[in-house]
């Protein structure tokens, strides 16, 4: 029997200036209880490369596997590809559009991870058709929410398969914020990709005021570990 794998996930920490030595307490000891450490994107406040520097500084000393995807804070300030690199130096790796598997315990846990984009659910979603400005907005989502799932695909031979997005796949982990934003928040377009793709458990941040827990349509537990919404440094999900 597989041993079970502890996956430590957060996002929308929004550190700035100001922020050295907050996090870093928070995460020490933090080998003692998870395998890898996710961060489902929003590392700074304004996209400024020196905000995202305090991040790095904050898990360097991390030495279990970290792996982050970028939010749209992160990229406020068109530094996005500045700002992963600092993350890098810090020994962490940022997916875009990509996968990577990493063993733990001889158990193969396979990640892909996306920003996402919004568009909006079922029923309530926006349609490439029209202006422009419309048709691009919902290309871009189609085609994140493609390349998710090639990535998901990809990882045939990991024993687990984990999506990492910013932006929210599915509503329910939603409710509590304005109706109205929710085709701001996500879109069906990336549980259609996380269902497809064979993912066992996906997180994503973005939804400040929203919920903890839901499923895709095809069973595959979502977690938004928003940092407002977990009140914590991180919250520890076993797999496997």
């Amino acid at each position: 029997m597989s041993p079970r794998i502890r996956l430590a996930a957060a996002a929308d920490i929004h550190l700035g200036l100001d922020s050295a030595g907050l996090l870093s307490s928070q995460l020490s000891g933090i080998e003692d209880h998870a395998d890898i450490l996710l961060v489902a994107g929003d590392v700074t406040r304004h996209g400024d490369v020196a905000e995202a520097a305090v991040f790095a500084g904050e898990v360097a000393r991390v030495s279990i596997p970290k792996l982050a995807v970028l939010g749209n804070h992160d990229y406020h300030s068109d530094q996005q590809a500045r700002i992963a690199a600092e993350l890098e130096r810090a020994g962490m790796v940022v997916l875009e559009r990509d996968a990577i598997i990493v063993e733990v315990r001889d158990v193969a846990v396979g990640v892909a991870g996306v920003k996402g984009f919004g568009g909006g659910f079922r029923d309530a979603c926006g349609s490439d058709f029209g202006e422009p400005e419309m048709k691009a907005f919902v290309r871009h989502t189609k085609s994140i929410a493609a390349a998710l799932e090639e990535q998901l695909t990809s990882l045939d031979h990991a024993d687990v398969r984990v999506a990492l997005l910013h932006y929210s796949p599915i509503p329910q982990t939603l409710v509590g914020e304005k109706p109205e934003i929710f085709p701001f928040l996500g879109s069906y377009l990336l549980e259609d990709a996380i269902d497809r793709g064979g993912a066992d458990i996906a997180f994503h941040g973005h939804a400040h005021v929203g919920a903890e827990f839901g499923t895709t349509r095809g069973g595959v537990p979502v977690h938004n570990v928003a940092h407002p919404v977990i009140r914590s440094a991180y919250r520890v999900f076993e797999v496997g």
